[in-house]
């Protein structure tokens, strides 16, 4: 799928700009550490602004493609799954990128998975900070 290539390739350059383009307006991003998704352009670019600064030797290291069902309406549609490697707080983090594509090719639906549970602990730390340090959440609490 042109549209996880060109995804991979932005997020590795970290090209704000080509990763943008390829989100759909009310994109539904599925995080390991909140329930609900957060959702629409500007809230996820906002969160990728922060996993951007936050992931340490972050590298793709697979790919899969086929079908899947999302998680919005239960439907089957094109998607892509990324796996990667990196480093949060000194923590090494093995995870999957899961894309859903809508019928433009870009993308609709976003999923991370991440592992070890110590890893999804330091990731959602650091990710919050960043988001509240960002202005894009409120300080917990």
């Amino acid at each position: 799928m042109e549209t996880a290539a060109r995804f991979r390739a932005a997020v590795e350059t970290r090209d704000r700009t080509a990763l943008e383009d390829l989100f759909t307006e009310d994109i539904r991003f599925y995080s390991p550490v909140k329930f609900t998704p957060f959702e629409g352009r500007p809230m996820v670019m906002g969160l990728f602004d922060v996993l951007l600064r936050t992931f340490e030797d972050f590298r793709y290291v697979g790919e899969f493609e086929g079908t899947a069902e999302t998680g919005a309406d239960a439907a089957d549609g094109p998607a892509a799954v990324l796996a990667f490697r990196a480093t949060v707080q000194g923590k090494q983090i093995h995870g999957i990128d899961m894309l859903h594509f809508d019928e433009a090719g870009r993308v609709a639906e976003f999923t991370v998975m991440v592992r070890p549970q110590s890893a999804v602990q330091a990731l959602g730390e650091a990710v919050l900070a960043g988001l509240v340090a960002d202005g894009l959440v409120p300080k917990p609490g």
